[in-house]
């Protein structure tokens, strides 16, 4: 342990400062989570939603030094584009069903 009191100091804001990462980081990866939890079940919906959340979270995660921002854009490009295709391929469902109807 340390025993110089820069050195005492030092190691209780390392602490409080782990804790704070820790948390952010934790917020972070339940955002994701949930993310890719609506994208799975396929509700275009609830992913949209929980995109505009999500990128909330990754962005603030920057601002608190939690994420590097190239990380957290390419995050936000893949996600964006797995948000997009699962909008994308709902509605083109109906559209086929409906030609086929009318054959």
């Amino acid at each position: 342990m340390a025993n110089h009191v820069s050195a005492l100091k030092r190691a209780r804001q390392t602490e409080t400062r782990t804790e704070v990462n820790r948390a952010n980081r934790s917020q972070v990866r339940t955002s994701l989570r949930a993310l890719r939890e609506a994208l799975t079940k396929g509700d275009t919906q609830a992913a949209q939603e929980q995109y505009r959340a999500t990128v909330s979270t990754l962005d603030k995660g920057v601002r608190k030094g939690v994420l590097h921002s190239n990380t957290v854009s390419r995050y936000k490009s893949r996600l964006n584009a797995r948000v997009k295709a699962l909008g994308a391929a709902k509605p083109a469902k109906p559209a086929k069903a409906a030609k086929a109807a009318k054959a």
